[in-house]
């Protein structure tokens, strides 16, 4: 059996982040995910890697960039009125087609807001915080095994389909330390013969850009189409969630990240006193599972997503669970604040 570790989900992402071949890392300091650039600091030289203090996130995402386009698996990260500096290169990495992992440690917003754990950033993160049509792959952990876990599935994701993956958690999760079985060390990483690593005798020089000036029926159209087709391939095959207890369930809970966890417990609650709950998360916020929470809200008569904001994934489960968008209520607590165990219950229990 393979040895557990004590860590913090922060230092979980980081850990694992080396074992799947990053060997390049920019950010500049933010809390709560102060963790993750400290003990990269540390752990990459280690590793014969790069470990670079930006003079700001502007500048780290931009690294992140020239580093992909070499061909290096590498990755930054940040909280999230950082993430939100980092706006322009994400939509620059996107359009270019590059491959890079971006963290989001949300804490409370708007603007600077607080250093407690939120997820107010899920519209950002789901719709796309920079200009044009893009997505980004937004993977949701929950505990700190999936954090490690998590982290390698998003560098796999991003080198398959040369898209970015952001690791969307909170201040709660990044500071929790858990049990934690890490990744073995990956020995060989995909090839990357579009990488901008010189002209040779037997390959052309590659091109690398997102810039495309020819007439509204030319190039940025032709390009912009192609992304697409590339993200139904991921709506196809990338989806990720767990439902919990959903078969039977008269009333289902839809959460993510640190609000499933209050959730599960609460459905164990209700189960106790007779009343069928169960929990619907997504693991994946984009693509969203939409076949899945339709399945799993299927014999519902009700459904209440509980969020850490003022209600932002709501919209998607009115959009995919199947149901009329009266049956789907919210409760949330934004400003990092953690919806209370308690609220949850009795919410759930006022439907019966």
């Amino acid at each position: 059996m393979a040895n557990k570790v004590l860590m913090k989900g922060n230092e979980a992402i980081a850990e694992a982040a080396v074992r799947a071949g990053c060997r390049f890392y920019f950010a500049y300091p933010i809390t709560p995910q102060n963790e993750i650039p400290a003990y990269m600091a540390k752990r990459l030289p280690e590793v014969k890697g790069t470990f670079l203090q930006a003079e700001s996130e502007l500048a780290a995402i931009n690294m992140v960039m020239g580093a992909s386009a070499a061909g290096a698996r590498c990755m930054t990260s940040s909280s999230s009125p950082g993430i939100s500096l980092k706006q322009e290169g994400i939509s620059y990495i996107s359009g270019a087609e590059l491959p890079a992992v971006v963290v989001n440690m949300m804490r409370g917003g708007p603007g600077l807001g607080n250093i407690a754990g939120a997820q107010g950033d899920y519209f950002q993160a789901t719709r796309g915080g920079g200009n044009g049509d893009y997505h980004v792959v937004v993977i949701a952990p929950g505990t700190v095994q999936e954090m490690a876990d998590c982290t390698v599935k998003a560098f796999e994701i991003a080198d398959k389909y040369r898209v970015l993956c952001m690791i969307l958690g909170d201040g709660y999760l990044g500071q929790m330390s858990e049990p934690c079985v890490l990744p073995d060390f990956i020995e060989k990483l995909p090839e990357k013969p579009w990488a901008l690593t010189g002209k040779t005798s037997d390959r052309e020089q590659n091109k690398i850009y997102s810039l495309k000036l020819s007439g509204p029926d030319g190039e940025l159209n032709a390009h912009t189409k192609k992304l697409f087709e590339n993200y139904k391939k991921i709506q196809e095959n990338e989806t990720m969630s767990e439902s919990f207890m959903c078969d039977d369930a008269d009333y289902v809970l839809c959460a993510y990240g640190t609000c499933a966890r209050v959730c599960k417990k609460a459905v164990k609650i209700l189960r106790d006193q007779g009343i069928k709950a169960g929990l619907f998360r997504p693991i994946t916020l984009w693509p969203f599972p939409e076949k899945e929470i339709e399945k799993a809200c299927a014999n519902a008569k009700r459904i209440l997503t509980v969020e850490m904001s003022m209600g932002q994934m709501v919209q998607d489960v009115k959009l995919y669970s199947g149901h009329k968008v009266s049956d789907v209520d919210f409760y949330g607590e934004p400003g990092g604040v953690i919806p209370s165990l308690d609220a949850v219950v009795e919410k759930v229990k006022s439907y019966v």
